[in-house]
């Protein structure tokens, strides 16, 4: 096994994991940052990070990162790091088509003695079983004779500038012991946090799987006790106080389920566990209900206009916030766009006001066009959907200005005091 200070590495996807890992090793290490899109390649060469993970001064520490498109670049690496989405398709099903085609990427320059460790989110079982024989095929080698594995879960929390990768502890796995201590020694060069070396790797796989299956669940549950509230007319975050007064009571609140991890991860896990002929009851009713806030928000704002005698079909609804979250521009699985189809389906006019997103993604992703400003005094009913510090900023009575004399302003995410809003979930 060779020392860590011979290691030549390659990241192999450069989105909001593997970005500020390839920047964090390459203040130590010669690190070479592989991406299939020459545009992201490009942007970076210029110091540019369109996720805003790291800005032109963070990137520029790195000394030893180079970036590429081309995969005969990589091809005198000896370490191979994967961090590539891992989506689900239209029937909410794993889609380890980003996965297994960066195996084959990666099998093509596998060479003897090296290491590949995979951080994407998968079920149990899917490094050893689904990318290993990919990467044997590619390669011609045999696993844990030629080339070796290993499992370290992603942990990044997107726009969250406290817990950045250095400091969050990391998860770590290997095919063979020795390889799990070679990993473990090369992320403890950079994880402040320390590392936690699993039994497994299947081990870490579940373990990232969960994490995300029980904030899903926690959340759902958060949900479901908010509509009983609404029909009983009691403030949901009141009640979500007073209980938090205890001390082992979790501080969920209520709201959309969307982004690249919670709103997926657990369909990893219920697809693995329904191929084993075990059918997930929880889980799968957690998802359905988080599932489903997004109409359950619309139909309430629709029930509020009608209260006032504002009439829908033909009205204007300002929506803001379009990212799966506060202050990052990430428009992954966002369950925002869940409420406007539900208005549109009422006939509703939807604009949508973003200062974060990029006007491109969005229209590319879900055929919508963000206002540059919405227009003062034009709409019937405002929805505060993400908490962008830009709104917090705004307070009540600025947002008020966007509405008609006669509106209903719905704040989701509880980013205004109760008595600035009509309705809060």
């Amino acid at each position: 096994m060779r020392s860590v200070n011979e290691v030549k590495l390659a990241v192999i996807g450069l989105g909001y994991v593997g970005l500020p890992l390839a920047v964090e090793f390459g203040k130590q290490l010669p690190v070479v940052g592989f991406d299939i899109q020459e545009k992201r390649i490009a942007e970076l060469r210029e110091g540019w990070d369109k996720t805003c993970e790291l800005d032109s001064a963070e990137l520029r520490l790195s000394a030893h990162l180079t970036y590429t498109a081309d995969v005969a670049d990589i091809a005198c690496c000896n370490v191979f790091i994967v961090t590539v989405p891992t989506p689900i398709d239209a029937h909410k099903r794993p889609d380890l088509g980003p996965l297994l085609r960066a195996s084959e990427t990666v099998g093509k320059v596998l060479k003897r003695g090296d290491i590949v460790v995979y951080e994407s989110t998968v079920y149990p079982g899917a490094t050893e079983d689904d990318c290993v024989p990919v990467l044997e095929r590619a390669s011609g080698l045999i696993f844990n004779e030629d080339f070796f594995v290993g499992y370290s879960p992603e942990r990044i929390n997107p726009g969250d500038r406290e817990h950045r990768l250095p400091n969050i502890l990391k998860v770590t796995s290997g095919s063979t012991p020795e390889v799990a201590d070679f990993i473990d020694a090369l992320y403890a060069r950079i994880i402040t946090a320390g590392t936690y070396k699993t039994q497994s790797i299947r081990v870490a796989e579940a373990a990232k799987v969960i994490e995300n299956t029980q904030r899903d669940l926690n959340i759902a549950l958060v949900n479901e006790l908010a509509i009983i509230f609404n029909r009983m007319k009691i403030d949901t975050e009141q009640v979500l106080l007073a209980a938090g007064t205890k001390w082992n009571f979790l501080p969920f609140r209520p709201g959309l389920v969307g982004g690249h991890c919670i709103g997926i991860d657990p369909y990893y896990l219920t697809h693995k566990a329904q191929s084993l002929g075990y059918h997930p009851e929880i889980i799968l009713a957690g998802r359905r209900l988080n599932d489903g806030m997004g109409a359950y928000v619309a139909s309430q704002l629709v029930k509020a206009m009608l209260k006032r005698k504002i009439p829908v079909d033909g009205s204007r609804v300002l929506i803001m916030g379009l990212a799966f979250k506060e202050n990052c521009p990430d428009l992954r699985n966002t369950r925002v766009v869940d409420i406007i189809w539900e208005l549109k389906e009422f006939g509703v006019e939807v604009e949508v006001f973003d200062p974060w997103v990029s006007e491109h993604e969005a229209r590319e992703e879900y055929g919508i066009t963000p206002l540059v400003e919405p227009e003062i005094g034009s709409y019937d009913g405002i929805v505060l959907a993400v908490a962008h510090r830009q709104f917090v900023d705004m307070g009540g009575e600025a947002i008020r200005n966007y509405g008609k004399q006669d509106h209903v302003l719905y704040d989701l995410k509880y980013t205004l005091p109760g008595s600035a809003s009509d309705l809060r979930l």
